[in-house]
C-alpha cells in the first residue's frame, strides 16, 4: 500500500502582524548612508522625490527621478528581447505614463545599475525620455538578490541560467564566499551549470537535462572562483552527453522515426534514476553512466509504440 505523502502547508501569517504602520513610513531619521546617498543623487543631476521606509522590513530607500543616461542594466541580466521591448514601448507610449519604477543601486563610478528594469529602461530610451523614475537602494548587494522578483517578462530556462552564471562570474570578482553562500541569489545549482552550457551553445537543450540536474547537482562548499571551475567541468560532461544523445537521435531518424520527443525519449531511456523516485545521486557518476548508455544506444531495438508512449517535453 502506497504511503500518502504528507504536504506541510506554510502557516498563514496573522493579519497585520508584521511591518510598520502607514504613518511610520516617513517618520524617523534616515541612517547616514541614506542621507549621503540623497546628496549624491542630487549631485548626479537627479531629483529626490521621497525618502521612506518599506512597509515590511522598515528599510530606508529613496524614490528618485534620475537622468536616463546615468542608468544602465547590470551586466548579469538576460539579453534584451526586442519583441518585448517593442511591445512595452508601444504600451508606455499609448498610456503617456511611466507607472512602474525600476530598482537601482549606485556603483562607485557614478552609474545607477538596475537588476530588474532592462526592458523598461530600453523602452524609455526608445521613446526619447530624459529621465526615469527609480527606487534607489543604499545596499549594493540587493542587486544580486532581486532577480527572483523580476516579473517584467517570464524567464525561460536559458535566460535564467545565463543570468545566474553572469551573476556568479561578477560576484567571483568581488569576494570569495563559498558558492553555497549564494543559494538565495542563484536559486538552483542547476542554473549555474546550465549557464555555462548556454554560454558555449545558445541552443543547448537544457530542458531535457534540467530534471536530472535538479536531483544530482548541489551548491558547492568551495570558494565561488573555484566552484566555477567545477561548473566548467560539469558543463563539459553535459556537452559530451548531448553529443551522444544527438547521435542516438540521428540513429532513430535514420530508422525512420520522426517525433518532437526524440531527445526526451532517448534521455529517459538512458536515465539511471528513471525508476528511483526522489533518490539523490552523485553528479559525475550519473552523467558518466548516461554518456556510456547513450553511446551504446541501439536504435534497432526501439519499437514505434514505445516512442508513441514517451511523450514528455518536446525539443527546445
Amino acid at each position: 500500500m502506497a504511503v500518502k505523502k504528507v504536504v506541510k502547508r506554510r502557516k498563514k501569517a496573522e493579519a497585520k502582524s508584521r511591518g510598520i504602520e502607514p504613518r511610520d513610513a516617513a517618520e524617523g531619521t534616515p541612517p547616514p548612508a541614506v542621507t549621503a546617498l540623497v546628496e549624491t543623487v542630487r549631485e548626479d543631476g537627479g531629483a529626490v522625490l521621497a525618502i521612506y521606509r518599506d512597509p515590511l522590513g522598515g528599510h530606508w530607500q529613496i524614490l528618485a527621478s534620475l537622468p536616463i543616461e546615468k542608468v544602465e542594466a547590470t551586466s548579469f541580466q538576460r539579453d534584451l528581447s526586442e519583441s518585448h521591448v517593442k511591445k512595452l514601448t508601444a504600451v508606455i507610449d499609448a498610456l503617456g505614463r511611466f507607472l512602474d519604477p525600476i530598482i537601482v543601486v549606485r556603483s562607485p563610478d557614478g552609474v545607477y545599475r538596475t537588476p530588474n528594469g532592462h526592458h523598461r529602461l530600453a523602452s524609455l530610451k526608445n521613446l526619447g525620455a530624459r529621465s526615469i523614475t527609480a527606487l534607489v537602494l543604499p545596499e549594493a548587494e540587493i542587486a544580486y538578490k532581486i532577480l527572483a522578483l523580476n516579473t517584467e517578462k517570464a524567464h525561460n530556462l536559458r535566460e535564467k541560467s545565463l543570468e545566474v552564471i553572469r551573476m556568479a562570474r561578477d560576484l567571483a570578482q568581488h569576494g570569495d564566499l563559498e558558492e553555497q553562500d549564494y543559494s538565495l541569489e542563484f536559486e538552483e545549482p542547476a542554473f549555474v551549470t546550465l549557464g555555462v552550457c548556454y554560454e558555449k551553445n545558445g541552443r543547448f537543450a537544457g530542458g531535457a537535462y534540467h530534471p536530472i540536474l535538479k536531483r544530482v547537482d548541489a551548491f558547492l562548499a568551495k570558494p565561488l572562483s573555484k566552484a566555477l571551475e567545477v561548473r566548467a567541468e560539469r558543463a563539459e560532461k553535459l556537452g559530451e552527453l548531448e553529443e551522444a544523445v544527438a547521435a542516438a537521435m540521428k540513429a532513430l531518424k535514420d530508422k525512420g522515426f520522426e517525433s518532437p520527443y526524440l531527445r526526451a525519449f532517448v534521455v529517459a531511456r538512458i536515465n539511471p534514476l528513471r525508476f528511483q523516485r526522489g533518490a539523490k545521486a552523485d553528479f559525475d557518476d550519473t552523467i558518466d553512466k548516461m554518456v556510456a548508455s547513450a553511446k551504446k544506444f541501439k536504435a534497432e531495438s526501439v519499437k514505434p509504440e514505445q516512442l508513441a508512449r514517451a511523450g514528455g517535453a518536446a525539443d527546445e
